[in-house]
Order: structure tokens, then C-alpha cells, then sequence
């Protein structure tokens, strides 16, 4: 079977959504935390709001673009490894086919159906559809669904800028002094809430810990980096 003849993907799998929004998420979680450091660092140590502004604004698009280029790298490197596993599938259907069946059998010996009902399960499968079968049995790919890493980029991208806005805009548009710093502490445990809530739902954790655990990383991020804005 050539798999370079394998049809061109009509819809995302659930895996490739997931991937999506888990780099999204890791990206708007750094940028509001890397985004508000730097303001609050910047805002410890000045009262300027053009100063303040310029930091906040370069540190965002940095974080931007540093953690689209990370999950480009990343998910580039996972693409590249499930279709070196793919094209290894294919040639040892051709050179060692018994192993091959071997594999599909045992993966439903052990979910639990009798071995008789597995092997001619997995005859039927390989008959049919090969390396489809073998991929999706050993290393739960689904063939032709590769992750794309140019999805988790713009994700990544799009999520970081989002998520340090917020945080920058109260800093530097909101009138007052004290107004300022009330406002950013409610951007950023709204943001962070906002985060943990979603990450939570994707790996179906717990809910109510994830939106604590978040805010209070972005309560005791704004505590250091005043602390160091202060300091110098």
C-alpha cells in the first residue's frame, strides 16, 4: 500500500482539535503571566505610561511569536515522528506481515475478546485495511491525520496576545493610580480563571482547583515582579 496515496484529510479528529486548543491555552497562560510581569515590574518602578506601555506591548508580541514558534518546533517534530512510524508500518506489512497480525490480534486479546473472535478480527482488518488498522492498533494514529503544526502556531499565537492584552491595556489606559493596579489584578485573575477553566475541561480535571491554582500563580506572579520593580 503507498501511503503517499492516502486521501487528504476532509475533517479534524478529535486528537487534532485537542491540539489546537491545548496550544491555545498554554499560550494565552503565558502570556498573561510574562505580559504581566513585565508591567508590574515596569509599573513598580515608573509611573510613565508611555514606558509602561512600550514594555508591556514588546513582551507581548515576543511572547507571541516565541511560544507560536515553540509549538511550531514541537508539533513539527510529533508530525515527523507519526510518519516515520507510519512509513516503518508499511514496509513491515510488506516484509514481516505475521508480526503485523500478530500485534492487531493481541490488541484485542487484551480488551478482553477471546482469541479465537481477535484473530479473525484482525485478518478482516488487515484484509481490508491494512495499514490504516496497524497505525491506529499500535501508535493511535489515524492515518492521513497528522497534527498540524502551522493550527498550533496561529493557536499558540493568537492566544498568547489575547491573553496578555487584557493585563496591558488596564495597566496603561485605566485612569488613577490605585484604579490601575485594582484593575490589572482583576484582568489577570480573570484571564487565569478563564485558562484554568478551559485547560481544566480538556483534561477533565477538576474544575474549581484548576481556576484557584491559576489565579493564584497570577496573584503571586504580580507579588514577585513588584516586588522586583521595586527593588531596582
Amino acid at each position: 500500500m503507498d501511503i503517499r496515496k492516502t486521501k487528504t484529510k476532509q475533517k479534524q479528529t478529535m486528537q487534532e482539535k485537542l491540539n489546537t486548543l491545548r496550544a491555545g491555552v498554554l499560550g494565552s497562560n503565558d502570556g498573561i503571566l510574562t505580559v504581566v510581569g513585565v508591567l508590574v515590574s515596569v509599573a513598580a518602578a515608573t509611573t510613565d505610561k508611555f514606558t509602561i506601555f512600550i514594555a508591556g506591548l514588546s513582551d507581548l508580541l515576543a511572547c507571541a511569536f516565541s511560544m507560536a514558534c515553540g509549538e511550531y518546533a514541537s508539533v513539527s517534530t510529533q508530525k515527523d515522528t507519526e510518519k516515520s512510524a507510519v512509513a516503518r508500518e508499511n514496509e513491515l506489512l510488506k516484509s514481516n506481515y505475521q508480526a503485523e497480525l500478530d500485534a492487531v490480534t493481541k490488541h484485542y486479546v487484551d480488551k478482553g475478546v477471546s482469541k479465537g473472535t481477535s484473530e479473525a478480527i484482525a485478518k478482516d482488518l488487515l484484509e481490508k485495511k491494512p495499514l490504516e488498522t496497524v497505525v491506529r492498533v499500535k501508535y493511535d494514529i489515524e492515518l492521513g491525520h497528522y497534527l498540524n503544526p502551522w493550527d498550533a502556531a496561529f493557536a499558540s499565537l493568537f492566544a498568547a496576545a489575547a491573553g496578555g492584552l487584557l493585563p496591558l491595556m488596564a495597566m496603561t489606559f485605566v485612569p488613577g493610580s490605585v484604579m490601575k493596579w485594582v484593575a490589572t489584578i482583576l484582568a489577570v485573575a480573570l484571564t487565569s480563571a478563564l485558562t484554568g477553566f478551559i485547560s481544566s475541561k480538556l483534561g477533565n480535571g477538576l474544575v474549581k482547583i484548576a481556576v484557584i491554582r491559576n489565579i493564584v500563580i497570577g496573584l503571586i506572579t504580580i507579588t514577585i515582579h513588584y516586588g522586583v520593580g521595586k527593588l531596582f
